[in-house]
C-alpha cells in the first residue's frame, strides 16, 4: 500500500474503525496493537497518522519535530532513530510506504 502524508492522517486513531499507523523513514507501521500508546490520549498520540522519524530521532514529543525530515540530525540522533526503527520492526507490521 502507498499513502501520501495527507492520506496517512486518516489513520491517527480518531476513527475507531480504522487502524492506527505511524511511519518511520517512509515505511508505514500498523501500531493498532499499541493503541494505549498511540491512540487518542496516549503518550505518543502525536505520532499517529504521521511520519515521526525526526521526533523519534530527537526523543521529542514536540509537534514541530513530528516530521519525516532527517536534515541536520546528528550521528547520535540517527542511531537513536535506527534503534526505534528496529523496535518497530520487531513489534509491528509494515503495511506500506509513504509517497510524495
Amino acid at each position: 500500500m502507498e499513502l501520501t502524508a495527507d492520506q496517512l492522517k486518516a489513520y491517527d486513531g480518531t476513527d475507531p474503525s480504522k487502524p492506527i499507523y505511524v511511519a518511520i523513514k517512509g515505511r508505514i507501521f500498523d501500531v493498532t496493537a499499541g493503541n494505549s500508546f498511540y491512540g487518542p490520549g496516549g503518550p505518543y498520540c502525536m505520532f499517529a497518522g504521521k511520519d515521526a522519524s525526526r521526533a523519534l530521532a530527537k526523543m521529542s514529543k514536540n509537534e514541530e519535530d513530528v516530521s519525516p525530515s532527517l536534515d541536520g540530525l546528528t550521528e547520535k540522533e540517527m542511531g537513536v532513530l535506527n534503534d526505534w526503527e528496529k523496535k518497530f520492526e520487531a513489534k509491528y507490521s509494515i503495511v506500506g510506504t509513504l509517497i510524495s
